[in-house]
C-alpha cells in the first residue's frame, strides 16, 4: 500500500480500521482523504487477512466534521459531475466486507454521509451529527438526501436537511440513524466486539445477507423475496451450511471456511 498522509490503516486480527487523521481540522474530508480511503479499500478488498472494516476519526472531538470547506470555493460543474465523494461512499456501501462506523465525535455533512454508507453505526454518547450543507448554499451531495431518507424517513430527513439541525447521539439512536450509543471510552471496544460477532457467523451468509438486504431495499417486496430465496438456495449448497448445522447438533463452535 502506498504511503498515506491523511488516514491511517491498522489491522487487529481480522478487523481493519481506517482512521481519518486530520484532527487539526476535525478530520475534514479533503480530496486526498477520499483518495487514500479508496486506496485502503482497494488493498483490503482481496486481502484474506481483512474480514471487516471500521471507520473512525482521530482525536477526541470529531469523527469527520464534513468536507474540507477550504476546498469548496474551487468546486465547479466538472467537480460536481465527477462526484468523487458520492462514488466513494457508494463503494463503501457496496463493499463485500462488513463495515462499521465508530462515530467518536462531531459528524457533519460528508462525515455523516460516510457513516450512513456503512452497514452499522455506533456512536459515542457525546457525538453530534447532521447535514448542514444548506447553510453553505448547497445540498448533501454524497448520498445524504437518499440514505438519510431511507434510514429515518422522509419527514425527518426533510426537516434535518432544510433546517441543518444537528442531532444528539440519543436523538440519532431514537431516529434509527445509529444502532447504539455507548460511553466514549467504550466505543472502540464496542465496534471491535460487533465486528467479532459478525465474523463468528458464516462468511457467505454475511456477504449474501448484506447484498440481499441492500438490493432488496431498492426494489419491491416481491423482487426482494426472490433475491432472498435465491441467496438461501445458494447457501444450502455450501460447506458452511453443512458445518453450521453439524456444529449446532454437536453443540460446538462452527469452523466456517467460506465455501
Amino acid at each position: 500500500m502506498e504511503t498515506l498522509e491523511t488516514v491511517t490503516a491498522s489491522l487487529d486480527g481480522a478487523v481493519g480500521t481506517i482512521t481519518v487523521n486530520r484532527p487539526e481540522v476535525r478530520n475534514a474530508l479533503s480530496k486526498t482523504v477520499l483518495s487514500e480511503i479508496g486506496a485502503v479499500l482497494d488493498a483490503w478488498e482481496d486481502d484474506g487477512a481483512v474480514s471487516a472494516v471500521v471507520f473512525t476519526g482521530a482525536g477526541e472531538k470529531a469523527f469527520v466534521a464534513g468536507a474540507d470547506i477550504g476546498q469548496l470555493a474551487g468546486y465547479d460543474l466538472a467537480y460536481g459531475l465527477a462526484a468523487q465523494m458520492q462514488k466513494l461512499f457508494d463503494r463503501v456501501e457496496e463493499y463485500p466486507k462488513p463495515t462499521i462506523a465508530a462515530i467518536n465525535g462531531v459528524t457533519m455533512g460528508g462525515g455523516l454521509e460516510l457513516a450512513m454508507s456503512c452497514d452499522i453505526r455506533i456512536a459515542a454518547d457525546g457525538a453530534k451529527m447532521g447535514l448542514p450543507e444548506a447553510t453553505l448554499g448547497v445540498l448533501p451531495g454524497a448520498g445524504g438526501t437518499q440514505r438519510l431518507t431511507r434510514l429515518v424517513g422522509t419527514g425527518r430527513a426533510v426537516e434535518m436537511i432544510l433546517t441543518s439541525r444537528a442531532l444528539t447521539a440519543a436523538e440519532a439512536e431514537r431516529y434509527g440513524l445509529v444502532t447504539a450509543v455507548v460511553p466514549r471510552e467504550e466505543l472502540a471496544a464496542t465496534a471491535a466486539a460487533t465486528a467479532a460477532t459478525i465474523l463468528s457467523k458464516g462468511p457467505l451468509a454475511v456477504r449474501l445477507g448484506k447484498l440481499v438486504i441492500r438490493q432488496g431495499a431498492e426494489t419491491d417486496q416481491k423482487t426482494g423475496l426472490l433475491l432472498e430465496r435465491l441467496a438461501q438456495t445458494l447457501l444450502y449448497t455450501t460447506e458452511d451450511k453443512a458445518e453450521g448445522a453439524a456444529a449446532f447438533l454437536a453443540k460446538r463452535r462452527p469452523e466456517f471456511v467460506g465455501r
